[in-house]
């Protein structure tokens, strides 16, 4: 994907994953949370061999969604 349609993933996901735990947040916020959940999404999902964020996939899309909720669970818990 080019970097627009990263920027664009990353916010939507992060949009969702912030509707999913009641949180708060702008665009920006959206945005760096849906990259590094897609990221930390995408990592452990390797593991597990779920989900591909490298092509736009349901499978890669909702794996990002749990590693932007996962991350925002994460940051909450440490209350960063």
């Amino acid at each position: 994907m080019g970097i627009l349609m990263w920027i664009l993933f990353g916010a939507i996901v992060g949009w969702i994953a912030s509707l999913i735990t009641k949180g708060k947040g702008g665009l920006l916020k959206n945005i760096i949370v849906g990259l590094l959940g897609a990221m930390l999404g995408g990592f452990i999902g390797s593991f597990f061999g779920i989900g591909s964020v490298e092509t736009f996939t349901v499978e890669g899309f909702l794996t990002a969604i749990a590693g932007a909720v996962l991350l925002l669970w994460i940051v909450r818990k440490l209350k960063l």
